[in-house]
This record gives structure tokens, C-alpha cells and sequence, in this order.
């Protein structure tokens, strides 16, 4: 996947700084989606970078960036409040439609729920919302700051300790966040809404879920998180996170599932050491489905061919088992020799060369196959080693059964003699 680093002004003219996480390059991008952090925290926090990591490989690509004064951000986050943070998420999705796609889907994590809540009215391209471990408005943050009052009361300012960080806060502040002590504004939120939750939050109670739920009008879901925490430090509850978000979001933003993406109720049986290879989709006529026991992927066409550039053609494909095949082989034989090898890379190419050395008729010109396998290999090893290693490669098993100019017998389902 790439990431791309997006720089845009807030309210203010201050610049911004955010990662628009991509799909892998087999994987089309579907739908554009907007993360909004944490309170004080920023947008590479793991949460946050995992959850649009994985939203990404579901071919969801997802802006997370860092509110003023925050991570990359310029700005004072004494100045900042609530509000602020609204109009941050309004001109990221003005930059997201600007340079991309107006987002479909907005999320938000924790504080970042109850903004993304209230941004979602003002962002007409908004067709569903979600809110993981978020209280229902922004005053709830108001018991972190408790402390201060006195000091903000004396001074206008003070400073506070949220998390292990230390941060300077206004009195302004405090009064925006009265401004959001009632979670009306959700019933007025007129998207499908997922609240996603765990029992065991310690930082924002599970009834804060309760509230949100019972604010907003239907379509809304509700998903517990079990034994999560407030911020998913488990990879498994953050892919578990973008795994059902993904699955529910479908059904609001018209995404068509396709190969890898289809639940795995729909993929067909397949025997081991065997693959099955399906259509997809007739809109799409070279778009096919790739299984084995155990795995999905896809196969297409680039769109010059008439594909749709959904993922590798078959030649693409071939000469990546052939690639892994010799890196895997080299990793071995280096390994059980104790060679010192950082890194191999190998680069494949196809060609097809005309037999000119070859004794055929002039009104039938002969085309010969030539693949030719660049290996890159990292480390202290000697001539002789390096020799060595490339003899390895030409020995690996998908390099012997091309050589071997395999016999390929093609017969109909009901004509094979295994069934």
C-alpha cells in the first residue's frame, strides 16, 4: 500500500498534515474515508493507523491526519477546542474531494467520534458514520480537566496531564465544550450509523454508547468489542474493527464486493493442491476469481486490454510464482549454508522473441517464450558464493517444471475421472 502525505490550511490558513492511506495496486479503491484521532492524540497513534491500514487492504482509502497543534499539524493546541476540531475535519474532507473524492464514510476514535457526529451533518458526500470507544458529546472530557479549573479561573490558562503527555489549555476550552453537553444533534444525523464499544472501556464508559444509541434514529448498529480496550492496543481488535466495518458499510455505500473481498460463505470448495479459478463478474469480462484451500486473490486485465485493471494478468501472475519460488529457494539454501544475506529481490520480465536461428517455413514465423529473472541479493558473500546462488536459482521447482515443458490436459467437469 502507499501512503500519500497530504498538507491542507484549517480555518485559520495554519497547515494541516495528514496520510491518505491507499489500497495495494491490485486492489481498487472503492470508496474515500475520513479518520478523526483521539483527544490529544495524534493520527499515527496505532489505533488509528491500523484500523486505516486495514480499511485500505478492503479497498477503502482513508485520510488520518492530526488536528492543530497536534503530531505534524501547525498551531497551538491551547487555542484549539471543540469546535476547532469540527472545522479541521470539514476542511480535510474539502481537501479529500479536492485532490481525490469527497469522503463516504467518516469514523472517528474516541473524542474523535463525537466530532465526526457533528461534522457528518455539513458533509452532504457522508453516507454512513462511525464511532469507535466515543463518548455521546464533548463535554464528557470535561472530568479530565477538573483539576485546572481553579488555576484557568485564575490565570485563563493552565496545564494538564491527559495520558503521559503534558498540554496547555484555555478557559475557552472549557466553555466550547458546553456548547456540546447535549447529544441532540445526533438524532439530526441522518446517516446509517455504526457505534462499535467495549464493555471494559475504562476511559469512556460503555454507557456512553448507550447514549449515542438511543440518540440516533435508525439505520444504527451497535457492536461490542468484548475484551478490548479503550484503545485497541490488540492488532486482532483493530482488525477485527475494520473487518466488520467494512462488511456493514457496504450496504450504505454501494460497494460491490469483489474477489478476495467476498465473505467467505460465498467462495467455492476447493481440494487441496488444487485451485479454482471463477468469473467474477460479466460487467467485468476478465475479472476472475483465484482460490485455493486456504486463500483468495484475483486475476484481471489492464484496462487498454478492455479489463479493468482489478489485479495481476495471468502472465504477471505466472512470473510471480516463478519470483517466489526462486527467492524462497535462495532463502533456504542460504540459510542451510550459513550464508550472510540481508535481502533478495527478484525482478521478472516477459518477452516474446522472434526464432530466427530456428529452421521454419518463412510464411509461418516462430515466436519464442523468453522470461528473463534478475536477482538482486544483499550481503557479505564471496564470487564463488554469488556463483553458487545463481546456479540455486535456476533449480528452483517452478523453474524445473517450466523447463520440463509440462503436458497440460484440458477436459470437461463431467469427463474427469477423479469425480
Amino acid at each position: 500500500m502507499a501512503r500519500i502525505k497530504l498538507e491542507f490550511p484549517n480555518a485559520n490558513g495554519q497547515t494541516l498534515v495528514g496520510l491518505l492511506e491507499t489500497p495495494p495496486e491490485w486492489v481498487p479503491v472503492v470508496r474515500y474515508a475520513l479518520f478523526a484521532h483521539c483527544f490529544t492524540c495524534s493520527k499515527d497513534v496505532a489505533a488509528t493507523s491500523r484500523i486505516s491500514r486495514a480499511l485500505a487492504e478492503r479497498g477503502i482509502a482513508v485520510l488520518r491526519f492530526d488536528f492543530t497543534g497536534l503530531g505534524n499539524s501547525d498551531g497551538d493546541f491551547a487555542n484549539t477546542n471543540f469546535s476547532s476540531n469540527v472545522q479541521d475535519l470539514l476542511a480535510a474532507a474539502r481537501k479529500l474531494e479536492q485532490d481525490f473524492e469527497a469522503p463516504a464514510l467518516l469514523v472517528g476514535h474516541s473524542l474523535g467520534g463525537a466530532a465526526v457526529l457533528a461534522a457528518a451533518p455539513q458533509l452532504p458526500s457522508v453516507q454512513a458514520v462511525a464511532t469507535i470507544g466515543s463518548p455521546a458529546t464533548a463535554a464528557h472530557v470535561k472530568h479530565l480537566l477538573t483539576g485546572a479549573r481553579d488555576q484557568l479561573a485564575e490565570r485563563g490558562e493552565a496545564e494538564v496531564q491527559i495520558g503521559y503527555r503534558r498540554f496547555k489549555i484555555r478557559q475557552q476550552l472549557l466553555d466550547d465544550l458546553d456548547r456540546y453537553a447535549a447529544p441532540d444533534h445526533i438524532r439530526q444525523l441522518g446517516r446509517p450509523l455504526l457505534v462499535f464499544h467495549s464493555p471494559l472501556d475504562t476511559i469512556v464508559d460503555i454507557s456512553e454508547a448507550a447514549k449515542i444509541y438511543q440518540s440516533a434514529l435508525h439505520p444504527k448498529s451497535f457492536i461490542s468489542l468484548d475484551k478490548a480496550d479503550h484503545m485497541l492496543t490488540n492488532r486482532e481488535d483493530a482488525e477485527y474493527v475494520a473487518e466488520t466495518l467494512v462488511a456493514w458499510a457496504s450496504r450504505y455505500l454501494g460497494i460491490k464486493r469483489h474477489g478476495f473481498e467476498t465473505s467467505t460463505g460465498t467462495a467455492p470448495k476447493v481440494a487441496a493442491n488444487e485451485v479454482v479459478v471463477t468469473e467474477i463478474d460479466t460487467d467485468t469480462p476478465f475479472l476472475r476469481g483465484l482460490y485455493t484451500q486456504r486463500h483468495q486473490w484475483q486475476a484481471d486485465e489492464p484496462k487498454p486490454a478492455g479489463g479493468s485493471d482489478l489485479g495481476p494478468n495471468p502472465y504477471e501472475l505466472l512470473l510471480m510464482a516463478l519470483g517466489a519460488c526462486t527467492s524462497m529457494t535462495l532463502r533456504q539454501y542460504a540459510k542451510r549454508h550459513g550464508l550472510t544475506v540481508d535481502d533478495i529481490e527478484v525482478t521478472l520480465s516477459h518477452a516474446r522473441d522472434h526464432a530466427e536461428d530456428c529452421a521454419v517455413s518463412a510464411e509461418r514465423p516462430v515466436k519464442l517464450d523468453r522470461i528473463v529473472q534478475r536477482i538482486d541479493i544483499h550481503g557479505h558473500l564471496s564470487a564463488l558464493e554469488r556463483e553458487r546462488l545463481l546456479e540455486v536459482a535456476e533449480r528452483c521447482p517452478v523453474h524445473r517444471t517450466l523447463d520440463a515443458n509440462p503436458r497440460i490436459e484440458t477436459r470437461y467437469i463431467e469427463d474427469d475421472p477423479k469425480r
